[in-house]
């Protein structure tokens, strides 16, 4: 098909070659779904569209026409998408200006976004609905996400070798694929590869509860594991206990909350989340950041006002 591929090709069928040729194989198996979804939407949306038909206008019109069924951000994910083959294409001859160039984003007023995460309270009374028995269960991973922000995929790959009792640590370097068939994979990037250290509490616990389990065998896996029974598990105590009804990931945002607001540095808190940059973690919690500064202010001022 390369040899087949000009300027009369329709777009569709450049698009589908090109993430066979450059992402199939270089990303993870979850982000190529992504660009498959991308494709299934520009066959839907501009299945006659030609390459050399690719002007500002006409791909204007393929975001607008994506907009009417996507909020902003989405709309924005799937135009970095498409835009990384256009380039290509631009760079082969295929089209002589780049049609992405000052491309207005739009989209769908945003729903309304549910509880991301809880106050330190909210987070007590969950803990304390828990079952907490001498078996490992859900419960359990309830707590040690909440007590450690790992991904849902990380703790899920957790096996007795990570745990290291005396020096009360935990090590996080793969995570495990419920998504596909079962088996660890690698962590989502290299910075998710970390050791955090963990309370003394936790420490005791899973001492004796990994204490009889294969070393090198997840602990909370056995068959296939579906986030949605997780999610649902820990939506029961959230509704028992009258709290906000978050996610599993939800717990991971409360951890990282309420390190913030303990006055932990964003630093920190990035390395123990397994964030890239910092950038990432101030951007997820641009909002506490900004609510901390305010607070700094504040304080900044009634130092200043006491001084004569």
């Amino acid at each position: 098909m390369l040899n087949t591929i000009d300027k009369n090709t329709l777009f569709y069928d450049y698009y589908t070659k090109w993430i066979a040729v450059y992402k199939e194989g270089a990303i993870r198996d979850v982000t190529m779904d992504k660009y498959r979804l991308t494709q299934s939407w520009i066959r839907r949306l501009a299945p006659d569209l030609r390459v050399c038909e690719l002007t500002r206008m006409s791909y204007q019109k393929l975001l607008n026409d994506y907009a009417e069924f996507h909020e902003r951000q989405t709309t924005m994910d799937f135009h970095h998408q498409v835009k990384g083959a256009i380039l290509d294409a631009v760079d082969e001859g295929l089209i002589e200006r780049d049609p992405t160039r000052k491309a207005i984003i739009k989209g769908k007023t945003p729903a309304l976004k549910k509880t991301k995460f809880l106050n330190q309270f909210e987070l007590q009374k969950l803990l304390s609905d828990l079952d907490l028995g001498p078996e490992l269960n859900w419960d359990w991973f309830i707590l040690l996400v909440a007590k450690t922000g790992m991904r849902f995929s990380e703790a899920l790959a957790i096996t007795p070798n990570d745990f290291n009792f005396a020096k009360q640590s935990l090590s996080i370097d793969k995570t495990w694929d419920y998504k596909g068939k079962g088996g660890f994979l690698p962590t989502k990037n290299r910075s998710s590869v970390r050791r955090i250290q963990i309370d003394w509490q936790l420490i005791i616990q899973f001492s004796t509860l990994v204490r009889n389990l294969p070393e090198d065998k997840p602990i909370f896996v056995s068959g296939r594991i579906f986030n949605s029974t997780v999610n649902d598990v820990l939506s029961r105590h959230c509704r028992r206990t009258g709290i906000p009804t978050i996610s599993i990931h939800g717990l991971r945002h409360t951890h990282a909350s309420l390190l913030l607001f303990a006055g932990v540095s964003i630093a920190s808190v990035a390395q123990r989340l397994g964030h890239s940059s910092m950038t990432t973690t101030q951007k997820t919690y641009l909002h506490i950041i900004q609510e901390l500064e305010n607070k700094d202010v504040d304080l900044v001022m009634r130092s200043l006002s006491s001084l004569n």
